[in-house]
């Protein structure tokens, strides 16, 4: 199925076209300091015809029934694999807004545009991530992160976006209370068709 614009769709962001929409899937986090655990998250991706991208997401942890292990005779017969653990507490939440800058940087491929992600969460964090999009993958690295007084020491980041057989799919990659650079948390989502 061929892809087609998002009707009013600014010019400006049409490398990032194909993030429009809302997605939902499953991923996992962890990190020193953070037990490794699954989660569902679901992301939206809009615009009102400006010239940026409006972004918003929620991840919230997976919590396992407490007696799984325990599920005998006709419950175990009924619990298909595959079904959904009910959703847990949430994780975090973002959002923020894509731009694709005018100005190109001489040393980007033909290929790719620059492009640019403003984030803020309620941990007291804003971040500004830089990097290139193109082919339906986004690398990006952090420029700027700020906290307040009491929002988490974090200090540098990368995110990968694909598009993937349909699917986005991201990685992210964290430098938090004294830890280098390392994986954070990853996913991948499936769009939700309205």
């Amino acid at each position: 199925m061929p892809f087609v614009l998002p009707e009013g769709l600014a010019p400006e962001v049409y490398p990032l076209a194909w993030l429009v929409g809302r997605w939902r899937g499953e991923g996992v986090v962890g990190y020193p300091g953070i037990e490794e655990s699954t989660f569902t998250q679901e992301l939206e991706v809009t615009h009102d015809g400006g010239p940026y991208l409006a972004y918003r997401t929620t991840v919230r942890l997976v919590e396992a029934p407490d007696d799984a292990a325990a599920l005998t005779g006709d419950d175990a017969a009924d619990a298909t694999p595959g079904d959904a653990a009910p959703e847990g507490p949430v994780w975090s939440t973002e959002s923020g807004f894509w731009r694709v800058p005018p100005e190109r940087p001489a040393d980007l491929p033909d290929e790719q545009h620059p492009v640019e992600l403003l984030l803020a969460d309620p941990s007291g964090n804003v971040s500004v991530y830089v990097g290139a999009v193109g082919k339906g993958r986004i690398d990006l690295a952090s420029d700027l992160i700020a906290h307040t007084a009491s929002g988490a020491a974090v200090n540098a980041g990368k995110r990968l976006y694909g598009l993937v057989e349909g699917d986005l799919m991201w990685a992210h990659d964290l430098a938090a209370f004294g830890q280098p650079l390392q994986s954070y948390a990853s996913a991948r989502l499936s769009r939700v068709e309205d």
